[in-house]
């Protein structure tokens, strides 16, 4: 997904793999590995950033990801899932409803948007669905948008890794090894995805994408409760 798109890896992974792993593990262990690929991609396409959009997010990003951590770390597990899956099942169901191109955005929506994303970026690592959202209503070319959404994730990745680490999280066991292991998959699902890219209709994939993740938010509240 972050090969053919830019974003969207952790909102499709996270349900999954809360199934096997804590909350707490799950999301920082897709934080190293949405750095690890996000460092490659920006790495490729840094040409391409549209910094002056990015700029306007950080400060409310910022203020977003501190709210974001404390529950993270403060809050029981069962309603973050429900959090968790509300979150997925109303973006899927934005993205199959929605019509037409994405609706353009002034620039105030950089405050709401920008301290949401940073919110879910800290709590879930699924912000990054949220900065495409903003970013397609203000960007127009193609590679340009593909690259700033990699940019933005790549950023709040490094914003999360130096909170998490002063949090204590990165210090949970086995997390490391963990990362370690998945890199392979994460370089071959990036790869298969990036190919794709020239070849399949993008919004055919998205779409299915989000009728799974319509499937996944369901059990989440269903595990929640």
């Amino acid at each position: 997904m972050f090969g053919l798109t830019g974003f969207g890896s952790t909102v499709i992974a996270l349900p999954l793999l809360v199934y096997l792993f804590p909350l707490k593990f799950a999301v920082s262990l897709l934080m190293l590995l949405d750095l690890a690929v996000a460092a490659f991609f920006g790495a490729r396409m840094r040409r391409e950033v549209r910094v002056d959009e990015i700029r306007w997010l950080i400060p409310f990003m910022l203020g977003g990801m501190f709210l974001g951590l404390t529950a993270l770390i403060r809050a029981p597990e069962d309603p973050l899932l429900l959090t968790l899956g509300s979150f997925v099942l109303a973006y899927a169901a934005w993205g199959l409803l929605r019509r037409g191109g994405p609706p353009r955005l002034a620039r105030a929506w950089c405050v709401p948007i920008g301290f949401a994303g940073g919110v879910f970026s800290a709590l879930f690592g699924t912000g990054g669905v949220l900065f495409a959202i903003y970013n397609a209503g203000r960007i127009h070319g193609a590679a340009e948008l593909r690259a700033t959404n990699a940019a933005m994730i790549l950023l709040a990745s490094l914003l999360r890794l130096a909170l998490f680490a002063l949090a204590g999280l990165l210090t949970q066991e086995g997390l490391l090894s963990a990362a370690l292991a998945l890199l392979p998959a994460l370089v071959l699902g990036f790869w298969a995805g990036s190919r794709l890219n020239d070849r399949v209709p993008a919004a055919m994939v998205v779409r299915s994408v989000y009728a799974l993740l319509v499937i996944a938010g369901l059990s989440l509240i269903a595990r929640a409760a």
